[in-house]
């Protein structure tokens, strides 16, 4: 008796192969809005000012808006690098990171108090938290 034994190979799509960025991009930015909002709004609530030194205090409707707008812009920045950059997930990772420390500038430097300043960074930490993994992710480590 005789056994024949039969060898199946799949096929599966290149890893390199990616979900639509900006599908990504969009959810996580509103993930990351929701989520700066609600923490803006505890933080407020516990006694943050988000008062700059004119006494000029950040709406919490500011925060959904501008982490919206940022991080669709970095959905931009990363739909760019992987048209562009030789090794995009790296390359869009280095700059977010830079872009992230860069945006505590204005924390530091308009005058708020230390809670509000600690505050305001801790909540770009949360939106890059959100946004730039999702984003490098569906990278491409090289083109």
């Amino acid at each position: 008796m005789s056994t024949t034994h039969v060898t199946t190979h799949v096929t599966t799509a290149p890893t390199d192969e990616r979900q639509p960025l900006w599908k990504h991009g969009v959810a996580a930015s509103v993930v990351a809005s929701v989520a700066t909002t609600a923490l803006a709004a505890v933080a407020s609530a516990a006694g943050v000012s988000f008062a700059d030194s004119s006494g000029e205090s950040i709406p919490i409707a500011g925060f959904v808006q501008m982490t919206l707008i940022l991080s669709l812009l970095g959905v931009g920045l990363a739909a760019a690098m992987a048209r562009r950059a030789r090794r995009p997930r790296s390359t869009f990772v280095r700059t977010a990171v830079t872009l992230t420390a860069l945006s505590f500038v204005p924390d530091l430097t308009f005058g708020f108090d230390t809670a509000s300043a600690a505050t305001l960074i801790a909540l770009h930490t949360v939106a890059a938290a959100i946004v730039v993994p999702t984003l490098a992710h569906r990278l491409a480590r090289t083109r």
